[in-house]
């Protein structure tokens, strides 16, 4: 479960990325609620779908393993 985390650390790339706007609602709202600045949550947010990813990545390839 993705819990905010409001010690993180501070981010050195910039990049612009576009939101629609009831996203950008969604993760105003939920910033203000965990007292985190916006582009914190994104980072977290970010983060947060990278590491599930890899995790289920893994889990594909050790199932591909044990068919062969």
């Amino acid at each position: 479960m993705f819990k905010v985390n409001s010690s993180l650390s501070k981010s050195n790339i910039p990049r612009t990325i576009r939101f629609s706007e009831e996203t950008y609602n969604s993760l105003f709202e939920i910033a203000e609620i965990e007292q985190v600045s916006f582009n914190s949550l994104v980072l977290q947010c970010c983060s947060y779908a990278i590491n599930d990813y890899e995790k289920i990545d893994l889990l594909r390839k050790r199932k591909n393993k044990d068919r062969e």
